[in-house]
């Protein structure tokens, strides 16, 4: 204790020395950009996308309404009537039947993710992901009947799908986060921002993310930087079906391990939501997802690339893919919170300089991660902070050096060092901090976090005889 009590008092000597700078002002083209975003727009969009009655991807794909094929159109048109900036598109796949066990693609089909770009002015390269699913599903349950996934089984969930041309009106899973998705495109597509914004209305979600599965594939194929994926599903419901509410706070789920791409994005949503939306919590759960299930974050996760969800605390399972997902069980007040939690950390991202260090592929895990040095100093009791930055932008103020207990779930002290690629912490142990540092420009727009990871010892086979 007196050892830790010791370190703790040189940290914060450090940082009593060091913090010369408040880089944590808010932007006011941020703060505008969050107040941009309306609940008529919202409820406008959660409106039409019931009125196509299904949106299950089995459903008519060329009626004008019912059907999948009606809604994407209009997503579609919605994304190109916001804007000539805007780059729209279908990224279309045609789905064989899968005769394995489980599969619930029964025959071929077309899939159709929608996507608009708006591309940046500075680092093009690096792209922003905003996502939820757009198609829907009504399921029932055979009696006696279980569902039985890697969470175990939910003997109350319904487990086989309906008749595709039956009523699946999906409002709040999710439509509330397509809805998000299309709003923030339209408040977005009015500014300039040094990274790519891409916009994505997933298909295929209910079915077993497969628009999400097929884009990240593709994405990881052809090398696309991705910086950060926010992944919005089921964030329309505020009271669950045992009668507990809450619609100040939203969950936030991002994979293990504790400095893992995701977790640094999941710290960074909830950091800009205090700033932007005080009244607003982020809940950062420490897990990949809802205990047992999936969304279309997990694609990403699983190439390599950072991906958060955003979803209720308080699912209503009753409502859940059934035909009283409806508008009249949706809470459009608390999809404008969200949608504004998204809005603070993507506006905020897009318009930072990019973080620290020389991001390479690590080939063991898939992750794109910066590497940096972190040594001992000259002393050897030193903790010397080391990092590279390629083609700094023009409006770079500085860097930020980051700290926290091995055991701490968040970053507890944080010193900006200025325009320096190099920094020393005397007399405090690499051994028992863990360390990161962020690029802030001139307007206060902060990178994501890149932590100082260590690199797993190797293996080691030993010959004997």
């Amino acid at each position: 204790m007196k050892h830790n009590s010791a370190l703790l008092s040189a940290i914060y000597l450090c940082v009593a020395a060091s913090a010369s700078a408040d880089y944590k002002a808010v932007n006011p083209q941020v703060a505008k950009i969050v107040s941009e975003v309306s609940e008529q727009r919202i409820t406008e969009i959660l409106r039409k996308l019931e009125s196509f009655g299904t949106r299950n991807t089995f459903s008519s794909q060329d009626s004008p309404s019912p059907g999948v094929g009606a809604a994407r159109k209009w997503i579609y048109e919605q994304f190109r009537g916001y804007t000539p900036r805007l780059e729209v598109s279908f990224d279309k796949y045609r789905l064989k039947k899968d005769e394995a066990p489980g599969s619930r693609v029964t025959t071929d089909v077309d899939l159709y993710n929608v996507v608009a770009v708006l591309l940046g002015t500075v680092n093009r390269e690096q792209r922003i992901i905003i996502s939820g699913h757009y198609d829907s599903i009504a399921l029932v349950r055979p009696a006696g009947a279980t569902s039985k996934g890697a969470g175990g089984s939910q003997p109350d969930r319904p487990t086989v799908p309906s008749d595709p041309t039956g009523d699946a009106p999906g409002v709040t899973d999710d439509g509330s986060g397509t809805a998000c998705v299309m709003e923030l495109a339209r408040v977005l597509n009015q500014y300039e921002f040094e990274k790519t914004l891409v916009f994505i209305a997933f298909a295929g979600e209910e079915y077993g993310l497969l628009g999400s599965t097929l884009y990240a594939e593709k994405a990881h194929s052809e090398n696309h930087f991705i910086e950060a994926v926010l992944n919005n599903d089921i964030i329309g419901s505020e009271t669950a079906g045992n009668g507990r509410m809450d619609n100040w706070g939203v969950n936030v789920f991002s994979e293990d391990p504790s400095d893992s791409p995701s977790r640094q994005l999941a710290h960074y949503i909830r950091d800009m939501g205090m700033r932007y939306l005080p009244l607003m919590r982020a809940d950062l759960i420490f897990r990949v997802d809802r205990f047992g299930r999936g969304g279309d974050h997990t694609p990403f996760n699983q190439r390599g690339f950072a991906a958060v969800r955003f979803s209720s605390p308080q699912e209503n399972f009753t409502n859940q893919h059934s035909v009283t997902d409806t508008f009249a069980n949706t809470s459009v007040p608390y999809i404008l919170r969200v949608t504004k939690e998204n809005a603070a950390a993507v506006a905020s991202l897009a318009l930072a300089p990019k973080s620290p260090g020389t991001m390479e592929r690590i080939e063991r895990s898939g992750q794109i991660v910066p590497t940096f040095l972190l040594t001992r100093g000259k002393t050897r009791y030193d903790a010397m902070l080391r990092w590279k930055q390629g083609n700094p932008e023009p409006d770079l103020a500085g860097y930020v050096v980051l700290m926290r207990a091995t055991t701490a779930p968040f970053w507890e002290h944080d010193i900006f060092v200025g325009n320096v690629t190099e920094y020393t912490l005397p007399d405090v142990s690499i051994d028992e901090v863990v360390f990161g540092v962020k690029s802030v420009d001139k307007d206060s727009n902060e990178s994501l976090v890149a932590p100082y990871v260590q690199t797993p010892r190797a293996k080691r086979n030993i010959p004997i005889y």
